[in-house]
């Protein structure tokens, strides 16, 4: 029996030294997690809990002492509840404020040894999940809507809401970006940037409604904040369809936001066939779904299993070709990419080896076509609390014992075969699985895959914290 909540989940908080032991001995170079704000700061704003503020230290100093370097994302769509409750959160332009002033104590507090700082978690799956669909906290949306009796919103403007938090995000970061190069990048040499989730988006026919259509998706989804980071304005396409409800950008803001960015983040896990739906655009009032004007149909691979992911590098590729064409070629760290199964597979998780064996195996051609992939990130480097799926999903490259009083990790498969490409040994998925038969515990160094352009990219584990 699983437990209800996250109050434990993998219980990193205390077995942090362990956890980083293990990575040291995979062959990681760096780690991705995620500081929470209601940890370190409860109330948003003022007094820094001491406990909170030395738990991060502790994990930042134990991997810098591993040689891992520390990759840290601000927000991870939790939130203070007193911000929420005294303003609403996000929907308020109070937020930028607070943000500010929470990514002020993180740089100030472990700049010293952090360089690489991510200041929000997919920000477009937030604005739409939290405000417009409802399913992800604070679960807003319409009380007319299909989507409240789904998911029990508690009020909300389906409407205008995920404009105005995506809003509120971008200026909230171009804020604290603002503040760490003028105060701290200069003598700490990090770099900041933003995290969304990626899909590719592919028209359905040759007809010009579904290029039109996909053109449209990717503005929606992924133009939404990269073309004000480019551009320093919306796309003309949202424009168009959003009209006064999509708020503006004053001249100064329009600068502000504009290659606010160092790099750019995306978790990526599937892509989408687009078709045509014009008739979404003559409901009056409308919400983001509606606004974007097309019906997604999923990109299907090899996968038998409704729990599992479709293997697509193909997908992959035109994703990041279609962002260096139409954003430039702006630094990108793959954030996250994993396979999800359910949690009761075997250890022998051999559809998570074949993903990562498929989608780092076609970085080399991306990387040929001039794309500027800096880092891959493998979702997860534990079984952790999934938001959507609870203790039911699984992502993670170690099973977690939840029954265990220890919690005890134990490797699956693809721990050991993504250790091996790490250590340039075997990218062999048949390979790997006779090593760990042979050999389960089989000790693990620290080089690099042999690939010469695998090289330039850093391979690295993500989860939450």
């Amino acid at each position: 029996m699983y437990p209800g909540n996250a109050d434990t989940a993998c219980d990193q908080y205390h077995k942090y030294k362990e956890d980083v032991q293990l990575m040291a001995k995979m062959g990681l170079d760096a780690y991705r997690f995620s500081i929470s704000w209601s940890r370190l700061i409860p109330d948003g704003r003022g007094t820094v809990n001491p406990k909170g503020l030395q738990y991060y230290n502790n994990l930042i100093n134990e991997l810098i002492s591993q040689g891992i370097q520390a990759h840290v994302t601000l927000v991870h769509w939790d939130l203070p509840q007193a911000l929420e409750d005294e303003y609403e959160g996000w929907i308020s332009r109070r937020i930028v404020k607070d943000f500010t002033a929470y990514a002020d104590v993180c740089f100030r507090e472990f700049g010293d040894r952090v360089k690489y700082w991510t200041t929000v978690n997919e920000g477009n799956v937030f604005a739409i999940g939290g405000y417009d669909v409802g399913f992800l906290p604070p679960q807003r949306c319409s009380p007319s809507s299909a989507q409240s009796l789904i998911y029990n919103c508690s009020g909300g403007n389906s409407s205008s809401e995920p404009y105005l938090v995506a809003h509120h995000m971008l200026l909230a970061h171009a804020s604290a970006s603002n503040l760490y190069r003028k105060k701290y990048q200069d003598r700490q040499h990090g770099f900041i940037g933003f995290n969304i989730l990626t899909f590719g988006f592919f028209p359905l026919t040759n007809s010009s409604e579904d290029i039109s259509a996909a053109k449209r998706a990717q503005d929606f989804y992924l133009g939404w904040y990269l073309s004000p980071f480019t551009f320093g304005e919306y796309p003309d396409t949202m424009k168009k369809n959003v009209g006064s409800r999509l708020p503006l950008f004053s001249k100064s803001e329009s600068n502000l936001v504009k290659s606010s960015i160092d790099y750019l983040g995306i978790n990526y896990y599937f892509s989408f066939y687009v078709k045509d739906s014009p008739d979404s655009l003559q409901i009056n009032d409308r919400d983001y779904t509606a606004d974007v004007g097309v019906e997604l149909q999923p990109v299907f691979g090899n996968s038998t299993s409704t729990d599992e992911f479709p293997i697509v590098p193909w997908a992959l590729h035109g994703l990041l070709d279609s962002l260096r064409n139409t954003y430039g070629n702006i630094p990108i760290y793959i954030h996250e990419n994993g396979q999800q199964t359910h949690r009761n597979s075997s250890l022998e998780d051999w559809s998570r080896v074949k993903s990562m064996h498929d989608y780092i195996g076609s970085i080399p051609d991306t990387l040929r076509n001039g794309v500027n992939v800096r880092g891959y990130f493998v979702w997860s480097f534990l079984d952790v609390f999934e938001l959507l799926g609870g203790y039911e999903s699984s992502y993670g490259l170690h099973y977690i014992d939840l029954n265990d009083p220890t919690f005890r990790r134990q490797p699956k498969l693809s721990a050991v075969w993504y250790s091996n490409f790490l250590n340039g040994r075997t990218m062999d998925p048949m390979i790997t699985m006779e090593i760990q038969k042979k050999n389960p515990s089989v000790v693990l160094s620290t080089a690099v895959s042999n690939n010469p352009l695998l090289q330039k990219v850093q391979f690295k584990a993500t989860s939450s914290s």
